[in-house]
C-alpha cells in the first residue's frame, strides 16, 4: 500500500540536512562547506564559507549575496554551490530536487531513531525492541513494546510524504502520524501489538519513504546496488533486467554467465545455478484439446534456475496419458469444443448437458460454482508477491489441477501466493427482490491444507475497493473443510485467497511441497453469474408466458398457484428460499416476527404461567443495548485489555442495535456526506477487545477483533435449553425460588476454525429488587470471558425491570381492632417483594363494625361460672372416692383374717358379686374413667353392707 499525505502552506527554512552540503576546496590549505545562512523576514540569505576545521578563521571567501528561500532544482539536478546554478546529475546517479529518497535498508540511515514506550519490559533494563533494517525494507519489533519509528524534516515549500508498507496482522496496530508544515516536522510511525493468540506475529513492513518539499539538493545520489540509471539528470534508478548485476552508482548492468550463473530482477550480484530438484518443477493440466482429452504435464518453474545437466540433477518425469477432460462447470458447456462458455441468459446447464432455457414459471439461479479446474476461470487471477523482492513478480502463484487448484511453487518459501476472484456486483432472484433482509449472497469454499512449517492461509474480501481485509485465516495442517462468508452489502467485492508457506524470509527453498488445494468455490446471486438450476418464481397471472414478478417483503410462493401470499403471523422467511409455505419458519417462544417476516425479536413482554400463577413481564427498560466491559485481562508479555460485550435484548422491531466498532484493522472510508465511518459490528450481541490509552503513550484507547456472537434470536423462555443451545444456571447461583430466571437464546450463524456451527449466546435475565430499572450485566466468574468453551458465552441480566409484573397475589390485607364501631384494613406487600409496576397497592379502607351485646356478655360470663362449677364438683367427688376406696380396702383385709377357717357359709360370697368384682378390679387396674370409678364405689358400698350382715 502506498500513502502520500501533503500540505499547502508555503513557507522558507534555514537549516539543511548533512547529506544536503558537501565540501568545497577554496584553496589547498583549507577545507570549506559552502552553506546558506537563515532566511531573515525579506525571504533573503547568504551564502558563507564554513571551515571544516574549527579555527581556520582566515581566508576565507567573503559572504555572497544566496538565491531566495523559495528556489529549488528540479527533478535529476542538484544546486552547485560555488556558482549557484542546477546542473544535471551525471549517469549512474539520480536527483529528487526537492526531496528524499530512503530505498536502502541495510542500516537504519542517519536522521531515523527508534523509541520504545515501555522499556521496562526489555531484559535488565535495556531498551531492544526497535524497527529492524531489513536489506530492502524496514521491520517493526515482534514483542508488545510500543516503538515508534522517528524523522525530523525540514520543508520550505509545500510537500509530501509517501511510503509502501504491509501491514495483514489484526494483532497490531498501526499509526503514522504527520502534520506537515513549513518548517520542522516530525514523522512518527508507530506499532503497538497484543497478542491475544498463539498466532506467530507478522510485524509491519515499510520501505520507499519519498519525503518532497525540503530546501535543495546540493550533491545527487548514485544508484544502490541491482540498479541503474544509463543518462545524466535522472530523478530514479531503473532495476537491473533478470540475468544481469549492477554495483553502487552503475549506469548500466552487466550480464551473468547464463550456463552457470542467474540473477533475478534487481540483483546486486550473481547467484550460481544449483542442480535441478523435485523442488524445481511443478505438476499441471494440459488444457483441453479439439479431442476433448487432457494429461498431467510436469514443468520447470519459471523463470527455470536449476541446472539440468549438473551431476547430482533430476530430469522431469514424463508425462501421463491422455485422459477425458472434467466436464465444464455448472452454467456452463463446451458445444463440442475443447473450451467451456457460459450459457446464455435465461438458460441453464450441469456443465454436461447443452444450455436449455428454464422452464415457464421458473427463472435461472445465478451465481458460480468452480468445481473442475482444467484452467482458471475467467473471473480469477494468480500472482505471487513478495514486500522484500520482486523475484516472484509475474509468476503464477497457483495453479489448475483438474479437480482442484492448488498453490503453486512460488520464488522463495515466503512468497505470498495469491488467487483472486472478482464479483461486479449481487442481482437477486426476482421474486425475492422485494425481500427484506441483510444477505445479498454467500461464497462457499472447501479446502485443506497440507504444512511442515509455519504457513498460514487467509481469506480476504476488498469491498469497492477500499482496503482489503483479513476474514478468517488458518495455519498448520487443515484436514478437508468448508467455509462459508455471508455478503450484506451489495457492492462489487475481490475476494482473495494468499497462502504463505513460512514468514521467516530465505534463500533457499525448504518447504516447497507445502501447498493448500481448493476443491470448490461456489458464489451465489452474483450479477454476472450463470445457472446451472432454474426455480419456481411467481406468477403475474395464470396465464401462459406470464412473467416472474417479484413477491412483496414477508410473502411465500404458492406450489399450487404460484401466485405470492404472505406468511402467517410471527414467522420468518428462511433466507431466500421462498418457495412453498414452509418456507415459513416459526419463530420461538416469547419472540414475535417483523412486519416484513424477516427477522425474530422479542417486543419486551413475555408471560409465564407456572403452577400456582401467570407472571407478566415488561422490559422496556431494557430497549436500549447494554454494555459489560470485564476484565482486565493481560497478555503473556503483560499487556492489558479487555472485553467489551454489547447486547441489545428486545424492542426496536428486530433492529440489531448492539455495535461494536474496530478502529485498528480498518481503514476509515469516506462516505457520500463527506464524513467517515469506520468498520463496525451490528447485531443483538457483540464483543470487541479493548485496549486502554493508558501506559502505551497512545491516543485514544484501541478497539479490535469486533466479532458477532448473535444475529438470530431463537427465543426467551424458562427452560434450561432451546434448540441446541444450553444454558448453564450454575454458573449464576442464588437465583430465586418464587420469580425463575428467563433465559433468552441466540444464534451466529458465521462459523469459525474452532466454531464449526457457529457461536451461540444465553443472557439470562434475573429479578432483583435491589437493583436500577437498567440493571447490571455480569459474566460467569468461572469464565471471565464470558464464554467456557470459545463457542457459547453466558451473561447474567440482573434487574428491576427483571421482576413481574405486580398482581393482587403480591400484597395482602391486614385488618385492625374494632374502635368506637370503626375498623381499618390496610395492604402490605408480601415480603420480599419480587415485582414491579402492574398493580398499585390499594389505599387504606375504612368499614364501620358493632360492639358486642350486654345480655351476651352476661351468658358468656354464667357459662364461664358453671365451666368452673363443674370442674369444681368433679375434683370433689374424685377426692371422695379416693377416701372410700382406701375404707373398703381396709375391710376387705379385715375380713380375709376372719375367714381363715374352713367354714363353707361363713365367708359366702352374694350371687353375682364375683363378677362385679372381677370387673371392678379390671376397671381399677385398667384406670377407669370417672363414671366407672363412681359404679365401683356404690358396689363396694352395697358389699360392705352384705359383710356386717354376715358377721351379726
Amino acid at each position: 500500500v502506498n500513502s502520500t499525505h501533503n500540505t499547502q502552506a508555503p513557507m522558507c527554512f534555514t537549516l539543511l540536512h548533512p547529506n544536503l552540503t558537501h565540501p568545497q576546496p577554496q584553496n589547498t590549505s583549507i577545507l570549506l562547506n559552502l552553506d546558506y545562512t537563515e532566511c531573515d523576514s525579506t525571504g533573503s540569505r547568504w551564502r558563507v564559507a564554513i571551515p571544516l576545521n574549527p579555527g581556520e578563521c582566515t581566508g576565507l571567501p567573503e559572504p555572497v549575496q544566496g538565491l531566495d528561500c523559495t528556489f529549488s532544482c528540479k527533478a535529476g539536478e542538484f544546486l552547485e554551490m560555488s556558482a549557484q546554478e542546477c546542473t544535471r546529475c551525471a549517469a549512474g546517479t539520480y536527483s529528487l530536487g526537492s526531496g528524499l529518497r530512503f530505498d536502502e535498508w541495510d542500516d537504519i540511515p542517519p536522521g531515523f531513531s527508534s523509541l520504545a514506550a515501555n522499556p521496562a519490559n526489555a531484559p535488565n533494563g535495556q531498551n531492544v525492541a526497535k524497527w529492524v533494517a531489513q536489506g530492502l525494507y524496514l521491520e517493526s519489533n515482534r514483542d508488545e513494546c510500543t516503538v515508534s519509528l522517528i524523522y525530523t524534516v525540514h520543508l520550505k515549500k509545500p510537500g509530501s510524504v509517501s511510503f509502501d508498507y504491509q501491514y495483514v496482522d489484526n494483532s497490531i496496530f498501526f499509526e503514522f502520524f504527520v502534520n506537515l508544515n513549513s518548517g520542522t516536522n516530525i514523522l512518527y510511525w508507530r506499532t503497538t501489538r497484543v497478542t491475544l493468540g498463539s498466532k506467530a506475529v507478522k510485524p509491519v513492513v515499510l520501505k520507499n519513504i519519498r519525503i518532497e518539499g525540503v530546501a535543495y539538493t546540493s550533491e545527487c545520489f548514485p544508484c544502490k546496488p541491482g540498479t541503474f540509471s544509463r543518462a545524466p539528470g535522472s530523478s530514479s534508478c531503473e532495476p537491473c533486467p533478470r540475468d544481469t548485476y549492477s554495483g553502487r552508482g552503475a549506469s548500466s548492468c552487466t550480464p551473468c554467465n547464463s550456463k552457470t550463473h542467474f540473477a533475478s530482477e534487481g540483483s546486486a550480484t550473481c547467484k550460481s545455478r544449483p542442480p535441478c530438484s523435485e523442488k524445481d518443477y511443478i505438476q499441471t493440466y494440459s488444457t483441453c484439446d479439439k479431442d476433448g482429452k487432457t494429461q498431467v504435464i510436469y514443468k520447470w518453474v519459471e523463470p527455470q534456475i536449476c541446472l539440468e545437466a549438473a551431476a547430482g540433477a533430476v530430469t522431469l518425469p514424463p508425462s501421463g496419458q491422455r485422459e477425458p477432460c472434467p466436464p465444464c462447470n455448472p452454467g456452463f458447456y463446451n458445444n463440442d469444443t475443447a473450451t467451456c462458455s457460459p450459457c446464455p441468459p435465461g438458460t441453464y446447464s450441469d456443465g454436461v448437458k447443452a444450455c436449455k432455457p428454464c422452464p415457464a414459471g421458473t427463472e435461472p439461479v445465478l451465481g458460480y460454482e468452480y468445481k473442475w479446474w482444467n484452467v482458471l476461470p475467467a473471473n480469477m487471477k494468480t500472482s505471487c508477491f513478495n514486500v522484500a523482492n520482486n523475484n516472484c513478480d509475474g509468476l503464477n502463484g497457483w495453479e489448475a489441477a483438474g479437480n482442484h487448484v492448488q498453490s503453486g511453487a512460488g520464488r522463495s518459501d515466503n512468497d505470498y501466493l495469491i488467487l483472486t476472484l472478482t464479483v461486479p456486483g449481487f442481482k437477486l432472484p426476482v421474486s425475492v427482490r422485494g425481500v427484506s433482509g441483510s444477505e445479498y449472497g454467500r461464497v462457499t469454499f472447501e479446502f485443506e491444507t497440507s504444512c511442515s512449517s509455519d504457513c498460514e492461509f487467509y481469506f480476504m474480501a476488498d469491498v469497492n475497493r477500499r482496503s482489503t481485509n483479513v476474514i478468517e485465516s488458518w495455519d498448520g495442517i487443515k484436514t478437508k473443510q468448508s467455509y462459508t462468508h455471508i455478503i450484506t452489502e451489495n457492492s462489487s467485492v475481490a475476494f482473495t485467497w494468499a497462502f504463505q508457506r513460512t514468514s521467516q524470509a530465505s534463500d533457499v527453498r525448504q518447504y516447497v511441497n507445502d501447498m493448500v488445494k481448493i476443491y470448490s468455490v461456489t458464489v451465489t446471486n452474483a450479477m454476472d453469474g450463470v445457472a446451472s438450476a432454474c426455480r419456481a418464481c411467481a406468477l403475474q397471472s395464470q396465464q401462459a408466458g406470464s412473467s416472474c414478478v417479484p413477491c412483496p417483503a414477508g410473502h411465500y410462493i404458492d406450489k399450487e398457484t404460484n401466485h405470492c401470499q404472505e406468511c402467517p403471523p410471527n414467522t420468518v422467511l428462511s433466507g431466500h428460499l421462498i418457495y412453498g409455505k414452509e418456507a415459513c419458519q416459526p419463530c420461538g417462544p416469547g419472540s414475535k416476527s417483523n412486519k416484513e417476516h424477516s427477522v425474530c425479536f422479542s417486543d419486551c413482554s413475555f408471560t409465564y404461567t407456572g403452577r400456582v400463577r401467570t407472571l407478566l413481564y415488561d422490559f422496556s427498560a431494557l430497549t436500549s443495548a447494554g454494555s459489560i466491559m470485564n476484565g482486565p485481562s493481560f497478555t503473556a508479555k503483560g499487556t492489558k485489555y479487555y472485553h467489551l460485550f454489547n447486547i441489545s435484548l428486545c424492542g426496536a422491531e428486530g433492529h440489531k442495535a448492539a455495535v461494536c466498532r474496530d478502529n485498528v484493522t480498518n481503514l476509515p472510508n469516506e462516505d457520500a456526506g463527506g464524513g467517515q465511518q469506520g468498520s463496525s459490528v451490528e447485531a443483538f450481541l457483540c464483543q470487541s477487545t479493548i485496549i486502554p490509552s493508558d501506559g502505551r503513550g497512545l491516543r485514544t484507547a484501541l478497539s479490535s477483533q469486533s466479532i458477532s456472537l448473535a444475529d438470530t434470536f431463537q427465543g426467551a423462555t424458562v427452560e434450561k435449553s432451546l434448540n441446541g443451545i444450553t444454558a448453564r444456571p450454575e454458573l449464576f447461583p442464588s437465583a430465586s425460588k418464587r420469580i425463575p430466571d428467563i433465559h433468552f437464546f441466540y444464534r451466529s450463524s458465521q462459523v469459525t476454525t474452532s466454531c464449526q456451527r457457529g457461536r451461540n449466546a444465553v443472557v439470562s435475565l434475573r429479578c432483583n429488587p435491589e437493583k436500577t430499572a437498567k440493571g447490571d450485566i455480569s459474566v460467569p466468574s468461572e469464565c471471565p470471558a464470558g464464554t467456557c468453551d470459545g463457542c457459547t458465552f453466558h451473561f447474567l441480566w440482573e434487574s428491576s425491570s427483571a421482576c413481574p409484573r405486580c398482581s393482587a397475589v403480591d400484597y395482602h390485607a391486614i385488618e385492625g381492632a374494632c374502635k368506637a364501631g370503626v375498623q381499618d384494613t390496610v395492604f402490605v406487600w408480601t415480603e420480599p417483594r419480587l415485582c414491579t409496576g402492574g398493580l398499585t397497592i390499594p389505599l387504606k379502607r375504612t368499614s364501620p363494625c358493632e360492639a358486642i351485646d350486654f345480655w351476651l356478655k352476661v351468658g358468656a360470663g354464667l357459662a364461664v361460672f358453671c365451666a368452673i362449677l363443674l370442674i369444681s364438683l368433679t375434683c370433689y367427688f374424685w377426692k371422695k372416692n379416693k377416701k372410700l376406696e382406701f375404707k373398703y380396702s381396709k375391710l376387705v383385709m379385715s375380713a380375709n383374717k376372719e375367714c381363715e377357717l374352713p367354714v363353707a357359709d361363713s365367708c359366702a360370697i352374694m350371687e353375682g358379686e364375683g363378677d362385679e368384682n372381677e370387673e371392678e378390679e379390671v376397671v381399677y387396674a385398667n384406670k377407669s374413667s370417672l363414671l366407672a370409678k363412681l359404679k365401683a364405689v356404690a358396689t363396694k358400698v352395697k358389699e360392705q353392707k352384705q359383710l356386717v350382715k354376715v358377721f351379726f
